[in-house]
Order: C-alpha cells, then structure tokens, then sequence
C-alpha cells in the first residue's frame, strides 16, 4: 500500500499520483508502441479495432459515465463523423484536418440536437436518442447523393506527410493511427476531468438540483458535455468506417449503439480505464465465439449467436457487476490492501439518495 502526502491543491489533481503510477502507464506505452514487432498482422487488426471501439466508448463514457445522461443514439454520430470525413477528403481536404474537422462538426450537431433532447431526463432523454439511431438508416438512405444510399462509399488513400496509410499493405501504419488518436483523446479526457469543467459533469451526475443550487448552469453544461461526447465518438466513427474500408447506411445501425453502451457498461461506468476494458471484450468477443463454433466443425453458424452472448453479458453485469471490470479490480485491489482485515460485507451496495431527487 502507497500513501500519498499531499501538501497542495495541485497534488490532489495531478494527473498521476506518484512516480510509480507515470512509470507504469510508460511501459504500457512503450508495450503497446512495440506491439507491431510482437504479433501477427490479423491479431494487430484485431487490437486497432479494439482501439477504435475504446476512442467510441471514451465518447460515450463521458456522456454518461460522468455526466449521467444516458444515450442510446450515438451509432448516428459515429455515422455522421465518418461520412463527414469521407466527404471533405474527397473535397481536395488532407486527412489530418478532415479527421479534426469531422469531430468538430459532429460535436457542433450534436450539441444542437442536444438543446431540445436534453429538457428530458433518465428513460425518456435513452428512448429519444434510441429513435435517433434508428432513423440514422433512413437519413442515410435519404442523402444518397452525398453518403451513397444503400451502395454506400468507400474508404478514400489516407496519407499523411506523403505516407501511405493502408490496412492491407501496411497494417501498422493503421495501427498508430489509432493509437495516437487513442492516446491523445485519453490525455484530453484526464484534463477534462480535472478541470472546472469535468467537475462539473460529475456534480450534474451525482445530482442536478445540488449542481444547480452550486451555481453550475446545468443545461449549458450538458449541451457542452453532450457536444464534446459525440465530437470523440465521431472521431471514433470515422476511423471505424476507413478501417472496414467500405460502409454504408447498415454499418452504423442502432445495433452499434447497444455494443458501445456495452463497452462502458462491461468496463466500468465512470471510469477511463472502463472504456478499454469494455472494447477488449466487445473487440475480442465476435473472434473468440468464431474460435469456439470453429471448433465444432466448418460451416457451423448459429445466427444470433454474438448478439445473444452480448446480450447476457450486459444483463450480467448490471445485476451483479454494475461498476463494470474495472470497479470489481478496484475491490479487489482494495480487498488485498486490507488483507487480512478486510470484511465480507465491505462492498455491498447500498441504496442511498438525495431527499431532494424524490421529486424527479
């Protein structure tokens, strides 16, 4: 067990607590830099994915990890920030301020819908942004002349200072690709999160008449929270498309909306870390089940299979799991600090909360 002596304000929210913790994040970095020299090519395409599904869910997490307003639409955002950035690179854009310029327009879009959307709260504020993703196909279809109707479009060159980024020719370039965008998005999620701003979101989580009786203005708040989130997971949805290299108005069904809500849900709501360990499993998962079918025999399929193991995954976790993956190694991490003290009924979980939401 490490204790920290915090002698200032600044210590409370820097981003790594000790020289321990910076040196641990390094040498994962360095790993992952590496990992192109370590495996094979599909394996590597395997992690890019899980890569992009962790830039999609950073999106989502903060949405409703942090802010606490629950959205099951964001497959629509992912589908505008790639038809956005497929359409200014074929505008003559370089991709670099494509990329960029996609995740700006789908936070300003999103943070538009999010005016009216946002005067609903819990159940109502999912099935408004649930009826969003679902006439995404229908929109598409209907803007043919820009995103190609039902034949869709495919992936234009990327090159970035003259090189060539290709999956097939070269798959580590797409590699660190992701990998930057990955690292970057995370970096500037971990500020947020420490700035006045991400506090904020936290307080309108926890509660919003105490967040407003604090002076926070909660609807800018929101509408801010809301834009930023589905700027980050445009910036996932575009990556996705150019990945698969073609798309069309059925790559980005609500379906892709029930899986990201999976990837913080499985993870751990609330928690950056939550959002990589919800993209290995959904990234990882459709592999696996294919291994275990393969297993039985070629040409063995069962259809449904991969949404119905999802599917109970996620009824799984919410009844006994709720702070995802990542909360049950805190337990566990925290379990052993405390060994051989620690008690059996330390973590259950208690149903607690403000007199005043009783009137929400």
């Amino acid at each position: 067990m490490r204790f920290h002596f915090k002698t200032s304000y600044e210590h409370d929210i820097r981003l790594f607590p000790d020289w321990w913790t910076f040196s641990l994040y390094a040498a994962l970095l360095v790993a992952m830099m590496v990992m192109p020299l370590l495996v094979d090519p599909f394996f590597l395409g395997e992690i890019t994915n899980v890569l992009i599904w962790a830039i999609a869910g950073l999106g989502l997490m903060l949405l409703t990890g942090q802010t606490g307003q629950v959205s099951l639409g964001h497959s629509a955002f992912m589908a505008l920030g790639c038809f956005t950035c497929v359409l200014l690179i074929e505008n003559g854009l370089p991709f670099v301020a494509a990329f960029v310029l996609s995740g700006i327009i789908t936070g300003v879009v999103g943070a538009l819908i999010a005016i009216p959307a946002l005067r609903l709260h819990g159940v109502y504020l999912a099935i408004a942004t649930l009826a969003l993703a679902i006439l995404t196909e229908d929109i598409i279809v209907m803007l043919a002349p820009w995103t190609g109707g039902v034949n869709g479009k495919f992936a234009p060159e990327i090159t970035i200072l003259g090189y060539e980024i290709n999956r097939w020719v070269a798959p580590a370039s797409w590699y660190y690709l992701t990998l930057v965008t990955a690292v970057v998005v995370t970096l500037g999620y971990a500020n947020l999160l420490r700035s006045p701003l991400g506090r904020a979101f936290a307080a309108i989580r926890d509660s919003e008449i105490s967040a407003q009786a604090m002076g926070i203005d909660v609807a800018r708040t929101k509408t801010i929270a809301f834009g930023l989130s589905c700027a980050i997971t445009g910036l996932g949805g575009a990556l996705m498309g150019l990945f698969a290299g073609a798309f069309n108005n059925e790559t980005f069904s609500f379906l892709i909306a029930i899986q990201l809500l999976m990837v913080i849900v499985v993870g751990g709501l609330g928690f950056i870390h939550g959002a990589f360990l919800g993209a290995i499993v959904i990234g990882f998962l459709p592999t696996g089940l294919s291994m275990i079918t393969d297993s039985f025999g070629r040409g063995v399929a069962i259809p449904g299979l991969e949404f119905a193991v999802f599917g109970v995954i996620l009824i799984l976790f919410v009844l006994f799991e709720p702070m995802g993956l990542y909360g049950r190694w805190l337990k566990f991490r925290f379990w052993l600090e405390l060994f051989p003290f620690a008690r059996r009924d330390m973590f259950r979980r208690q149903k607690s909360y403000l007199k005043t939401e009783r009137v929400r």
